[in-house]
């Protein structure tokens, strides 16, 4: 794949004809647009491992797709589009691909402020991290603790944080704090599997398993500290919780029903793509539309799952100290999506248009003023939360204007892979990475050893030369850096 340098931090691939192997025999492809790459020489080379410029040059090829087709810093092979991928469609022609949304749909990072610092929690740690694990189900195929009904779940499916709230779930600082307010409208749970609701309801409050987690980190370095003062983050070792989960095996089945849809309707519209797992349709369409509907309703049930994780977390808090929510500062800073299709106007050519806007792995960043931002944020931009290992550390960062410009007001997701979990498995000891954590101040409980070889540090891109790319070409600014104190894994 020829790639060429074009700016610091910035790399393309122009638009050109892809001879792709399909079926035994060999078709021909057109790019419709450039790929944007946004990468230091040292992320270049680990994307350039696996097949992750491949599949981003085959979205190039998707109809209807505007501007470019964007690799983020912490891009990584994935299903179809890699993980951290953008592309933007014709909000009325352009395809919609489920690929590019993926199997965990509204995945995404909520960070929670405290007002204890390290001192306060580290003797106790072990106390807190099994108050947090019995508290909250996690690990592979996990059940929540509630017991709800199919008319509950509908209900959840339908209208998000809402149902949280009215249950007691939820603060309204939680909606406020949340991307779309922890709600997107156009749910509807009526088109909803029986296979996924039976899949659904025993899930709702569980952290799953994989790279799911929930982490007590401290302040680590605050760079600016007007932002952080507006954020709540006011001190050094100060400590923060991170929780990054999804919808769980409803948003797998919802996409595996969709694919099977959208494959079928692929024919009846002569579509051609040059990677099945790219399937899509043009979003007139029934079937993009009945999708865009399944879609908000898992992202729906993604809302609520961390939000009762959230009040879980805060219940662990007031047992373990004894203190109550005020004086604890239990406040959700904000939460993001990682895994979403969105409707939003950005400018292409200088002429102002409405794009589907698919992020399979990448976070919202947008700027000071735009108008999907809370009144409390609006001055300073929005908080893009970027996750790194257990071993490293995670930033909170606040969208900048070059965003809507370079990446359709999105950065990076986290540190992104660079081998694969069964690599990972091979690679490394599951109890020997906790042992090493646990030299380095880092208390690790999770639901399997194997998970902690499949989590292994050394499995991921560094943290901070993905989030210093973004940073570097303004995309976000870094406002406050942590690393984790204890961890609790699935």
């Amino acid at each position: 794949m020829n790639v060429n340098k074009i700016e610091e931090n910035i790399y393309e691939i122009t638009p050109k004809a892809l001879m792709v192997r399909l079926q035994g025999k060999i078709e021909r492809f057109q790019m419709n647009v450039p790929v944007r790459i946004y990468a230091n020489e040292y992320i270049l080379e680990r994307i350039k491992q696996d097949r992750t410029l491949d599949q981003i040059s085959n979205v190039a090829c998707l109809p209807g797709i505007r501007k470019h087709a964007i690799a983020l810093s912490d891009a990584h092979q994935g299903y179809g589009f890699c993980i951290g991928g953008v592309a933007g469609t014709d909000a009325e022609t352009g395809m919609i691909s489920p690929g590019g949304v993926g199997y965990d749909i509204n995945c995404g990072v909520r960070l929670i402020r405290t007002s204890l610092e390290e001192k306060d929690v580290k003797k106790i740690m072990p106390n807190l991290l099994d108050s947090i694990f019995r508290n909250i189900p996690s690990g592979l195929g996990s059940k929540g603790k509630l017991n709800i009904s199919y008319s509950d779940l509908d209900d959840v499916l339908n209208n998000g944080l809402n149902w949280a709230l009215d249950k007691g779930y939820a603060l309204e600082n939680d909606l406020k704090h949340c991307e779309e307010n922890g709600f997107l409208m156009d749910a509807n749970a009526d088109i909803i599997s029986q296979k996924a609701k039976q899949r659904a309801i025993k899930q709702l409050g569980s952290l799953g398993s994989g790279n799911h987690f929930i982490e007590i980190q401290r302040v680590d370095e605050i760079y600016n500290e007007n932002i952080a003062k507006k954020l709540g983050i006011i001190k050094k070792n100060q400590i923060a919780v991170m929780v990054h989960t999804g919808s769980r095996a409803l948003g797998h089945q919802v996409c595996t029903d969709s694919l099977r849809n959208i494959e079928k309707a692929m024919k009846n519209y002569q579509i051609r793509v040059p990677d099945r797992e790219l399937a899509c349709v043009p979003a007139n369409t029934p079937e993009a539309q009945n999708y865009l509907s399944q879609m908000a309703s898992a992202a729906n049930f993604g809302f609520c799952n961390r939000q009762l994780i959230t009040h879980w977390l805060r219940e662990s808090f007031q047992n373990v100290f004894k203190e109550d929510l005020d004086a604890l500062d239990l406040n959700l800073i904000y939460g993001v999506c990682h895994n979403i299709l969105k409707i939003e106007e950005h400018e292409v050519n200088g002429e102002k248009m409405m794009l589907n806007i698919h992020r399979k792995g990448a976070t919202r960043a947008f700027p000071p003023g735009h108008p999907e931002l809370p009144q409390d944020y609006k001055e300073i931009g929005q908080p893009a939360l970027i996750p790194g290992t257990m071993g490293s550390a995670s930033y909170l960062c606040v969208g900048k204007p070059k965003a809507m410009e370079l990446s359709f007001g999105s950065t990076a997701h986290g540190s992104g892979r660079v081998m694969s979990r069964s690599k990972a498995k091979r690679s490394y000891w599951g109890n020997q990475i906790k042992e090493e954590l646990s030299k380095k101040g880092i208390l690790v409980k999770a639901a399997s050893i194997q998970v902690i070889a499949e989590e292994a540090p050394g499995a991921y891109k560094d943290i901070d030369q993905v989030v210093n790319v973004s940073h570097e070409l303004d995309i976000v600014e870094k406002v406050v850096r942590f690393v984790p104190i204890g961890v609790v894994k699935g």
